[in-house]
C-alpha cells in the first residue's frame, strides 16, 4: 500500500480545510510613528509604504487600521527636542501621550500599546542615561517607569518596555499599581537581541546610537538559553505578555520561549525583515505578497500568538480576499 499525503493537498478548499496554522487580522499589531506637525505624512525612505504621521494624521491612520480588522497598534514617538536624559519621553504633554488621547477619543475600542524606551528621546541615541560612558541601569528604570505612567494616564492599554534594562518590568508594575492603574498591562520586550535587522527602524525613529552600540544591554544573537532566562524573569516581575524581537531570524527562539511561557507571546517582524522583502519585491526578484504571507505564517507557526508587523495592513487585505 502507498500512503498518499497528497490527497490532502489536492485542491485549495481541501488545503484550507486541513491547514494547521491560520492567520487573522486579529493576530496583528501595527507599528505607528508619530511626530509633531499638521497634515503631514512623511515617507520613511528605507521602509517603503511606511510613514511618520503628524498627530492629526495618525488618528486617521488608526481608523483605517481598525477598519481592516486589526485591533491594535503600537506607538513610537519622534520628538521635537532631545537631551541627555530623554526628558521628552516622560513629558505628560509629549507627542506619544497626545497621540494616545487623540486615538482613544476617536476609536475607544482600539487597543493602544506604547513603546517605552528613551532611545528616540536622548541626544546620544542610547536607551538610557549615560554615566561614565555606559548606560546606567537603575537610573534609567526610574525614568522608564515615569514614562510608562504618563502613557497609561493618557489612556494606553499596555506599555511595552523595549530598553532591556534589568528590573524594569517590576519597576513599571510598582509605579502603575501605586498610582491606581492596576488594570494597565505590560507587554515586555523580554527577549530582544542586539540585531542588525533594526537598521531601518533607526532611521524611522531617528534613534541610532551616536557612539558604540547596544550590545551591552541587548542580547547576544548567539545565545538561546538566555532567552528563556529573560522571559522567565519578566514573567516573575509581572509582565502580562512577552515578546521576542526580531522574529524571522529567531524562529527557534520563538518556539523555545513558547514551550516555556504560559503568557500570550508576541513576535516583532522588524524593519529589516520588512525592508528586505519590499526591496526584493520592487526589484522583481520575489513575489512580495506571497513572501509576506509565508513569512507571517512561519512566525505564527513557530508559536507567536501576536505579530507586530509593518505588513499588517497589506496582510489584512490579502486575508480579507478569502473571507
Amino acid at each position: 500500500m502507498i500512503i498518499r499525503p497528497r490527497r490532502l493537498r489536492r485542491t485549495s478548499a481541501i488545503r484550507d480545510m486541513v491547514r494547521e496554522t491560520k492567520l487573522s487580522p486579529k493576530d496583528f499589531i501595527f507599528p505607528l510613528f508619530v511626530r509633531y506637525g499638521h497634515s503631514e505624512k512623511e515617507p520613511i525612505i528605507s521602509m517603503p509604504g511606511q510613514y511618520r504621521f503628524s498627530l492629526d494624521m495618525v488618528v486617521n491612520e488608526a481608523e483605517e487600521i481598525r477598519s481592516l480588522g486589526i485591533p491594535s497598534i503600537i506607538l513610537f514617538g519622534v520628538p521635537e527636542e532631545k537631551d541627555a536624559m530623554g526628558s521628552s519621553a516622560y513629558d505628560e504633554d509629549g507627542v506619544v501621550q497626545r497621540a494616545i488621547k487623540a486615538i482613544k477619543d476617536r476609536i475607544p475600542d482600539m487597543v493602544v500599546i506604547t513603546d517605552v524606551c528613551l532611545c528616540e528621546y536622548t541626544d546620544h541615541g542610547h536607551c538610557g542615561v549615560i554615566k561614565d560612558g555606559k548606560v546606567d541601569n537603575d537610573t534609567t528604570i526610574e525614568l522608564l517607569a515615569r514614562e510608562a505612567l504618563t502613557h497609561v494616564k493618557a489612556g494606553a492599554d499596555f506599555v511595552a518596555p523595549s530598553d532591556m534594562m534589568d528590573g524594569r518590568v517590576a519597576a513599571i508594575r510598582k509605579v502603575l499599581d501605586e498610582n491606581g492603574f492596576h488594570d494597565a498591562g505590560i507587554l515586555s520586550y523580554a527577549v530582544k537581541y542586539a540585531s542588525a535587522f533594526f537598521g531601518p527602524f533607526r532611521e524611522a525613529a531617528d534613534s541610532a546610537p551616536q557612539f558604540g552600540d547596544r550590545s551591552g544591554y541587548q542580547m547576544d544573537p548567539a545565545n538561546a538559553s538566555e532567552a528563556i532566562k529573560e522571559a522567565i524573569l519578566d514573567m516573575e516581575e509581572g509582565a502580562d505578555m512577552i515578546m521576542v524581537k526580531p522574529a524571522l531570524p529567531y524562529l527557534d527562539i520563538i518556539r523555545r520561549v513558547r514551550e516555556e511561557c504560559l503568557l500570550p507571546l508576541a513576535a516583532y517582524n522588524v524593519s529589516g525583515e520588512y525592508s528586505m522583502i519590499k526591496a526584493a519585491d520592487q526589484k522583481g526578484w520575489i513575489d512580495g505578497k506571497k513572501v509576506m504571507m509565508e513569512a507571517l505564517i512561519c512566525i505564527k507557526r513557530a508559536g507567536a500568538d501576536l505579530i507586530i508587523t509593518y505588513f499588517a495592513k497589506d496582510a489584512a487585505r490579502v486575508l480579507g480576499e478569502y473571507i
